[in-house]
């Protein structure tokens, strides 16, 4: 099945193995196979994949969302706020994930060994657990450059290494939390021409948080770039998808966004319209590929989609039979 999910090239196709990856988690997992159950919704019945129920993804906070017997390799974590439930991905065989970003990474970027890549993740790296930090470190990795490599608070010498490439003409890849990157522009400014900036959102609590419009103004201006990059991903998705400027992201193949009704999260809304963000992600085979997430969103008639907020907890609801 692997294979066939990372050669999907046709919409047929993504539909056919949808329904079969669909067939195989309501046979094979049995918290997907409940909540199934309570909607009345059965593998014979669904004929597209909009009809495929997606599930809440403050599943992953309370049960364990397995489709595998087989041991698990990893567990990735959310952050979470002190106090606050995380969400656990158990991951039976971590290849899918490592198959999904560096094929993700070749869709949109081409070969890895073309890029240096520059990590400034700090409060990923402080703890156990992350999926951003597993996916960066193999990118380092796979790299081979030996200036490739996570900075944490030392951004004296990243500005150092920026420069240095820079007038080297190397391509470069720095990815970073927001506030790591708004701090890093107040202290140093670039005029970068082969340096792609990306963020991956949030101020994790070290800034007060703004919109993204003004966060893109601002590293702009830092860094000396026309675009800034961004990285949509989370601990319950084994794929990312991507947004090369304006915060509008594509998707690989095997990944696919909708917008749902917020009154009425059965419906799949039409195009252009603003909903709850529903992710189809196939590298999910060994948990599940058909996931309601808290976003708030808009896809596009082109299948892009932007990202404009997030549901706060009174916003919940109607799709959380099961989750407490």
């Amino acid at each position: 099945m692997q294979t066939k999910v990372f050669n999907i090239k046709l919409e047929e196709e993504f539909t056919k193995i949808s329904l079969e990856i669909f067939k195989h988690q309501f046979t094979n997992n049995k918290i997907y196979r409940s909540f199934c159950d309570l909607l009345y919704k059965h593998p014979s019945s669904v004929k597209t994949i909009e009809e495929i129920p997606f599930l809440p993804i403050e599943f992953f906070k309370t049960k364990e969302v397995l489709s595998s017997k087989d041991n698990v390799q990893e567990i990735f974590t959310s952050s979470g706020t002190t106090g606050s439930v995380t969400s656990k991905h158990l991951v039976t065989d971590v290849s899918w994930y490592e198959k999904s970003y560096l094929n993700g990474f070749k869709h949109f970027y081409k070969n890895i060994e073309d890029y240096t890549i520059l990590a400034l993740l700090p409060n990923y790296l402080e703890r156990k657990g992350s999926s951003l930090i597993y996916m960066v470190a193999d990118l380092i990795e796979k790299s081979g450059k030996k200036e490739s490599g996570f900075y944490l608070d030392d951004f004296y010498t990243l500005a150092e290494t920026l420069d240095y490439l820079e007038q080297k003409g190397q391509k470069t890849l720095l990815i970073g939390v927001s506030f790591a990157l708004l701090d890093l522009v107040e202290e140093y400014g670039f005029s970068l021409k082969n340096t792609i900036i990306m963020e991956t959102g949030g101020m994790k609590g070290r800034r007060k948080e703004i919109i993204r419009k003004e966060l893109h103004s601002i590293l702009q201006k830092g860094f000396g770039v026309s675009e800034i990059h961004s990285e949509y991903g989370m601990t319950e998705l084994l794929s990312q998808g991507y947004s090369r400027g304006n915060g509008i992201f594509e998707c690989p193949p095997w990944m696919k966004v909708f917008a749902r009704d917020t009154e009425d999260p059965l419906t799949i809304l039409p195009k252009e319209k603003v909903g709850g963000i529903n992710v189809i992600d196939l590298a999910n085979y060994n948990s599940c590929s058909f996931i309601a997430t808290q976003d708030l969103g808009k896809v596009y008639k082109n299948e892009t989609f932007e990202i404009i907020g997030r549901f706060d907890n009174s916003d919940l609801r109607g799709c959380n039979l099961m989750v407490y």
